[in-house]
This record gives C-alpha cells, sequence and structure tokens, in this order.
C-alpha cells in the first residue's frame, strides 16, 4: 500500500522538561516516560501508513520535539517559521535540512515577522492563523503572501490567554471543527462542535476517518467514534504539561505535496 505522506518527527531530548510554559503552571516532566510516549505517538503514524521520518536533533532547544513549530507545508511549499519565542529559532535549521530531502519548495518568514506552525490550520483552501503570543500581524501577512500564489485564502483569528491555535481548535477529516470557543475570537469561525475535554479539541487527521487524538480525552474519543471516526489515542501526558498537543509533535507532508 502506497503511504498517504511523509510524517515529520523529532525525538525529546534530557533536557525536554527545561521547555517553555506560558499559559499553565510547571510541573515535573518524566523524560524517559516522555520518550517512550513519543515512540508511541511514532509507532501510531507508521501504523497509520506514514513514512516516518526523523528530523536531526536540534542541541539546546529542549521545545524542538513540537516539529509542527518550525514549519508549515502548503502544497508543495514548506514555509519555515520564525518564532516569537526567540529561544526556539534555532529550531528551524534541521527542518529544513527534513524538507529541502523532501524536494519541496522552502521559503521562510524573516525580518520582523513572526509565526509559529501550532498557529496555522489548514482547512481545505482556508489557511485560519491565530495571532497571539507567538505570531504576529507581519508574519500573518507573509504567510498570506507565500501561499496566496497557490490558491489559499488567510483567515486570521485573535486568540485568548493560549499558547497557539491549534491548542484552541482543530479540524475532523470532513472539515468539521473541534474547539475551545472561549479561547478564540468570536464569530470568525464556521460553527464549531464544542467539547468539554481540554484535549479533545486536538486531532490529527491521518488518512480515511482515522484521527489522532490524546488519550486524555476518552468522552471525545467516544463522541467521535460515535459519529463514524475511528479514534487512534495515544497517552502523551508528558508533553501535556508542557502545553504540547498531538497535533505539535508532528508535520503531515501528504505524497501529493512531496518530490521525495
Amino acid at each position: 500500500m502506497t503511504a498517504p505522506g511523509t510524517a515529520l518527527v523529532r525525538r525529546p531530548t534530557a533536557d525536554l522538561a527545561e521547555g517553555i510554559v506560558t499559559h499553565l503552571e510547571r510541573v515535573p516532566v518524566d523524560a524517559d516516560l516522555a520518550a517512550e510516549q513519543h515512540a508511541g505517538y511514532r509507532a501510531a503514524l507508521a501504523g497509520a501508513g506514514w513514512d516516518v521520518r526523523e528530523v536531526q536533533p536540534a542541541p539546546g532547544c529542549p521545545d524542538a520535539t513540537f516539529v509542527e513549530d518550525s514549519v508549515v507545508v502548503v502544497g508543495g511549499r514548506a514555509v519555515l517559521t520564525r518564532s516569537g519565542a526567540p529561544a526556539r529559532r534555532a529550531e528551524v535549521a534541521g527542518t529544513e535540512a527534513a524538507v529541502r530531502e523532501l524536494g519541496l519548495d522552502v521559503v521562510r518568514i524573516d525580518g520582523e515577522g513572526t509565526l509559529d506552525g501550532g498557529d496555522v490550520l489548514q482547512v481545505g483552501r482556508t489557511v485560519y492563523v491565530g495571532r497571539g503570543g507567538r505570531t504576529n500581524a507581519e508574519g500573518i501577512r507573509q504567510l498570506r503572501a507565500h501561499v496566496a500564489p497557490l490558491g489559499r485564502t488567510v483567515v486570521p483569528i485573535g486568540l485568548r490567554a493560549v499558547l497557539h491555535l491549534k491548542s484552541a481548535v482543530t479540524a475532523l477529516p470532513d472539515g468539521t471543527f473541534l474547539a475551545l470557543p472561549e479561547l478564540l475570537e468570536p464569530g470568525v469561525l464556521p460553527t464549531a462542535r464544542p467539547v468539554d475535554e481540554e484535549p479533545g479539541c486536538h486531532v490529527v487527521p491521518l488518512g480515511g476517518d482515522r484521527v489522532l487524538m490524546s488519550a486524555a480525552a476518552p468522552r471525545t474519543a467516544d463522541r467521535l467514534a460515535d459519529l463514524g471516526f475511528t479514534p487512534v489515542l495515544v497517552d502523551i501526558g508528558e508533553f501535556e504539561k508542557l502545553e504540547g498537543c498531538v497535533t505539535c509533535l508532528s508535520v503531515l507532508v501528504p505524497a501529493t505535496s512531496s518530490g521525495a
């Protein structure tokens, strides 16, 4: 069976507990357990048919395992980000090498622009972008310039007391949104399904009716199963202590985007 595409991941490092925490109280993180959980996450991606490739380490960057923040892939184009957290900007070099190996067209956010990949949610040909602590108006302007030629429409969304857009909303394979609406600027998103478990608004469509979800959202998983989806549950509890979620730990590059 042909793989649906390539999943880029980056293993957590021993200094994971030193990662940035913005909206949560810092609690102890077990690096060994995190490594086990990441292995389970990679196995779930591989089990869904994705070709899992590891991005080279970024020494001294404990948040680098949240590889989603370093690049946004739209069609055959990879937009390298410039994080609003200066300590994270060194993570991009390894990601750039990985996307170039895939044969993607590489562009970047530069100058005064800031953008984190976790603030970008693509649904069809619409690109929703969270405007908050990690992504600014100039970063959104540059992203729009990079993706408009690909037929994409960029829609900014203001954030409220949340790290990234995808901390508050993601989308199911049918385009339906799962959201914590109180964390988002009202009136921008089409009607969303509210969830009563914070990790329940985080899903990664894996292909077909399968969605990757946190094991910390069992009620939401049951609800999605009732709607005809197939939840694939993974325990990522150590990463959730650092404001991570299932979207943060990978970049999915569909086979139609990659030249490799």
